[in-house]
């Protein structure tokens, strides 16, 4: 499911602003389920690698970025060891790391699999949950329209959750499809 121009930031992203207590040595375990989002680019002429600007993203939600225009302001902002820890690279004839344009994030959050990055951002948020020995997991599930966002094709968005009971964490989340104005249930689209 491709990010939509109407969506703010990525709802997977979104997650990440209510666990905002990322320390230095859980940046590389966020790098490597970051890495697991599949790439729609070609690879000739990639400047910037998935995983930095996902990366980048992330890091500017996480410091209270509440839209790709403000993700691209802290980008152009970001300081130079955050830059170095997220892998951007070196301009090879400047001394400075090359960052993402606010253009080149928007773009490729467009293009690329938001159930996908959904998945990598809920399976970091659930590493790091340590789980408790003797005690059972609570799972609900829950579904929601967003509001103020729609598809491409004018579909509004509906969203299936599941979520950690103890910590309120969302684990996954799925686009489910339509939602039925008569029952109030969610539709799951068609396998074919």
């Amino acid at each position: 499911m491709p990010a939509d121009a109407s969506s703010l930031i990525p709802s997977a992203l979104d997650h990440l602003r209510r666990h905002q207590e990322l320390t230095p040595e859980e940046l590389p375990g966020l790098l490597e389920r970051l890495s697991e989002v599949p790439d729609p680019r070609d690879p000739r002429g990639v400047r910037h690698a998935l995983v930095v600007v996902l990366a980048l993203a992330a890091c500017a939600v996480l410091t209270g970025a509440t839209s790709l225009l403000a993700v691209g302001e802290w980008i152009a902002d970001a300081p130079p060891h955050v830059l170095e820890r997220v892998g951007v690279r070196l301009d090879p004839l400047l001394p400075k790391r090359v960052r993402p344009t606010e253009t080149t994030v928007r773009r490729l959050l467009a293009r690329i699999d938001g159930d996908a990055l959904d998945l990598a951002v809920g399976r970091w948020l659930a590493d790091r949950r340590a789980p408790e020995p003797g005690r059972l997991r609570g799972l609900a599930v829950d579904g929601k329209s967003l509001r103020g966002a729609a598809r491409t094709d004018g579909r509004r968005i509906h969203l299936l959750a599941a979520l950690d009971h103890a910590t309120g964490l969302v684990l996954a989340q799925l686009d489910v499809g339509a939602k039925s104005p008569a029952s109030g249930h969610c539709s799951m689209p068609s396998p074919t």
